[in-house]
């Protein structure tokens, strides 16, 4: 059966109209909110204020603010698009809430990793390369007699700009000699070529070559060029008789020569061999293009200048030096401009236009903290945090007045020193005549709104309740808030205990990589290490980059193409490697891509019920083996849906959506499946129960009850089971991972990499989270982590502090040491706020 149906869409959840002319107070008023844990909330929000939503992880806050009040607003906007246009754009889904007042335009910036193509970058998420391009094509210094080129020209992403080699790229995979013959003190019999193929092939061209007259049993390296160049490089084929040398039974036959390089580039185009084609890739050299020098334009374009620069070398510089480079002319004034109709000049009207809106534009990004990212940065590169603030910008910019801005932790992967500046622009958005609604778990960015809305106060289940709205203040006679002793701490807090000593150390010297420049760095072992540093000081790139491949590198030598192709150039000593007997880097990239991977599946904890379902009577009876319980195979699975649990719907003149399965209703699995129960529940209920409660109906199975156990313990109970990959955050992916490495029984000494993972959590949180990395260094592990949450950092055994700033001006580390002596520093950024934090 074809599982895309043509139904007609259900009506949506009533909507009471309010009369026309309505007074309006200020407030948008929720009533009736029921999205996914919400307990039928009603909630009045004012609008023109910074409004922040808290609550723990799960406890309905994203629900209420961006799958309720957001949802709704978009739904309001599309419906009053044109059908034939709604089918063009991504639409939301309906809310389910009885009615939203008060509710203007609303615009989601939500955490999300940057667009996975290399031709999206800093420029064109904010659009800053268009007004670069147009500065260019109408303001350039251009040679003599060269033709005025469209804005296009300058653009790597377009026909008319894209360098023919490298198609825009700037980056172009070649062979070399070196590639293809790594040891040149070998002959070509005793295998020099490397790139060619084994076994009968290799002798093939072996054979064709002595026939051709060109000696296989000299070194290489004192082979002549001519001939070393003809053998690699050639495009020609030859086509001649041979006779198999050492070989007297066979007969002589036609043989074709291919060239190394020849060989190599037919296997990645033609061979359907995915060992082939991972193999002949080793053979291969990517780096810059050599036509366009990595710029990705044709040359016309890379021949105009501005200020002196080319178009690619102010795309390479950080925002902070662009802005230095066209200030001169933004500042001129009108009457120091040459005339408008001078089409190729720095200092006419066009290019004073022009440079104003692009100073103005780039300040406000500098005002963020984002003044060391150049415009030509890929977006793959950038954290969610990174990304968010870019938006951010951009809004900032737009001029729009009466819209409610909807952001997702907005101080997510931010320096405490980062987020003062940011405070400001929300305030400016604020004073633009806007509302900003912030998810937010920072205490200091709370403590900065006008309102608050708690909710909780559990999560999950145990959650779903507004708590608290109305000013911050009041939240404190709140006894149920699990957000109040965080936001008003009664008294001191306990001292974190004495740091741990280290006994071993782990050594890096001489890297080099961004903005790092011969850096030696010191991990000690055993301990957990937190690293620190205003964004792009360096420690992404020390920790998740340098750190994480050098010891891959060491752990798995037979992999080491694989995982350390770009090993840190001029790293020089490193010691300490023998200790670590495993690596595992806990990142949070998605635990998968689509729905069919979810919590269950990826913990491993599904295999032990389906195991458990397979043994009991009714399974028995039916023949049915744990097989029968996997959504994922035929069988059990709903094959109207193939397991998924919804089908694509299709509408006339309306954009397509999906649905729950008419045939399973959402289950996934068929109904002879369900009708096998275990205890009462069907393998869809025990999908669809939350992990607090599954922990409790499913305690007396050893293997499963430690899987949940240990996502309790860093507190995801209030997830599903079955909760798709594709729902959950990227701090709940990452806590995931961690959990199903805490649930292995360890051996030997791990070194645990993490990047940011308190992101997305709640301070009570965050508590848990701290409890189960000292669990791991407390069995002889070591653990690093990248951080900004300074109670995480006042907690940790060691403290690597990297500065002073972003970009060029960071790379250093500023200090080294136990949490209270880097508090003392005065050259750090962190220090003064993690002597609040241990003050506190």
């Amino acid at each position: 059966m074809d599982s895309k149906l043509i139904v007609s869409r259900r009506p949506g959840p009533i909507r009471p109209t309010p009369p026309f002319a309505e007074a309006d107070d200020g407030f948008v008023r929720v009533r009736g909110a029921r999205e996914n844990n919400l307990h039928n909330v009603d909630v009045d929000v004012p609008r023109d204020s910074i409004v922040a939503f808290t609550g723990v992880s799960g406890s309905g806050k994203s629900s209420l603010a961006f799958g309720t009040i957001f949802a709704e607003a978009q739904r309001r906007y599309f419906e009053s698009v044109a059908p034939y246009a709604r089918r063009l754009i991504q639409q939301g889904h309906n809310p389910k809430v009885d009615a939203i007042t008060g509710l203007p335009p609303a615009v989601a910036l939500q955490q999300r990793r940057g667009t996975a193509t290399a031709r999206s970058s800093v420029g064109t998420v904010t659009t800053l390369s268009n007004s670069l391009r147009m500065l260019f094509s109408r303001a350039g210094s251009y040679p003599d007699g060269a033709k005025q080129l469209d804005s296009d020209a300058f653009s790597p992403n377009t026909a008319a700009g894209a360098c023919p080699e490298c198609h825009g790229l700037g980056v172009a995979h070649t062979v070399t000699e070196g590639s293809l013959v790594p040891d040149p003190s070998l002959s070509i019999r005793d295998g020099a070529i490397a790139a060619w193929p084994g076994a009968w092939q290799g002798k093939n061209l072996r054979d064709i070559l002595t026939h051709l007259g060109y000696d296989v049993d000299t070194p290489w390296k004192k082979l002549p060029k001519k001939d070393r160049d003809w053998i690699l490089f050639t495009d020609e084929q030859p086509v001649v008789e041979v006779t198999p040398q050492r070989d007297r039974v066979a007969k002589p036959y036609k043989g074709r020569f291919w060239s190394a390089k020849s060989y190599v580039l037919h296997t990645l185009a033609d061979s359907k061999s995915t060992t082939m084609r991972d193999r002949v890739l080793r053979f291969m050299e990517t780096g810059q293009c050599p036509r366009c020098g990595g710029s990705g334009l044709r040359p016309d374009a890379l021949a105009v200048t501005f200020a002196g620069k080319t178009i690619s070398e102010l795309n390479a510089m950080p925002m902070t030096e662009l802005a230095a480079v066209i200030r001169p002319t933004a500042e001129l004034t009108s009457a120091g401009t040459a005339s408008r109709t001078q089409t190729s000049g720095e200092a006419n009207e066009v290019a004073v236009a022009i440079t104003r809106d692009l100073l103005a534009r780039v300040t406000v990004l500098l005002d963020l903290g984002l003044g060391y990212l150049a415009l030509g940065r890929p977006t793959p590169t950038l954290s969610p945090g990174e990304m968010q603030r870019l938006r951010i910008a951009t809004q900032l910019r737009s001029g729009l007045f009466g819209v409610i801005y909807v952001l997702d932790e907005p101080s997510a992967g931010l320096h405490p020193a980062d987020a003062e500046p940011l405070l400001a622009v929300l305030e400016q958005l604020k004073t633009s005549g806007n509302s900003v609604f912030v998810v937010e778990h920072n205490m200091d960015f709370v403590q900065a709104a006008d309102w608050i809305v708690d909710v909780g106060p559990h999560a999950g289940e145990g959650g779903g309740r507004v708590l608290y709205s109305g000013p911050v203040a009041g939240l404190e006679g709140v006894q149920d808030s699990v957000t109040r002793p965080f936001l008003f701490p009664a008294g001191t807090r306990s001292e974190p205990g004495n740091p741990r000593e280290a006994k071993e150390w782990l050594t890096l010297q001489g890297i080099t990589r961004h903005n790092l420049r011969d850096l030696e760095a010191e991990f000690p072992l055993g301990v957990l290490t937190a690293v620190t540093g205003v964004s792009g000081s360096g420690k992404s790139t020390l920790v998740s980059h340098v750190l994480a491949e050098v010891v891959a590198a060491e752990l798995h030598p037979d992999n080491a193409d694989t995982v350390s192709r770009d090993l840190p150039k001029g790293l020089g000593l490193v010691s300490g490697l023998h200790h670590l007997d495993r690596l595992v880097t806990v990142d949070q990239k998605p635990i998968g891509r689509t729905p069919r991977s979810n919590l269950a599946t990826y913990t491993g904890l599904f295999d032990g019920v389906r195991k458990e379902f397979a043994a009991t009577q009714g399974a028995r009876s039916r023949g049915f083996g744990a097989g029968r319980f996997s959504f994922n195979v035929a069988g059990g699975r709903c094959e109207t849906c193939q397991g998924e649990g919804f089908v694509a719907v299709e509408l006339l003149f309306l954009p397509g959506s999906y649905g729950p399965c008419p045939e399973c209703n959402g289950s996934r699995f068929n109904p002879e499946t369900l009708e096998v129960t275990y205890r009462d529940r069907n393998i869809a209920e025990v999908l669809g129960m939350t992990v607090t409660t599954a922990a409790e109906f499913l305690s007396d199975l050893p293997s499963v009850s430690r899987s949940l156990q240990t996502l309790l313990e860093v507190g995801l109970g209030y997830l599903r089971l079955g909760q798709p990959a594709t729902e959950l955050s990227g701090g709940e992916a990452q806590r995931i991972k961690l959990a199903t490495e805490l649930q292995r029984i360890q051996r030997g000494h791990t070194l645990y990499l993490l990047d940011e993972p308190t992101t997305g959590l709640h301070p009570a949180d965050v508590h848990l989270l701290m409890a189960q990395l000292r669990r791991l260094v407390d069995a002889g592990n070591t653990v690093i982590v990248v951080e900004h949450e300074m109670d995480v950092v006042a907690g940790a055994d060691w403290v690597i502090d990297l500065g002073p700033g972003g970009g060029d001006a960071g790379g250093e580390i500023m200090v080294a040491g136990p949490p209270a002596v880097v508090a003392r520093s005065t050259t750090s950024r962190t220090a003064p706020y993690l002597a609040a934090a241990l003050g506190r």
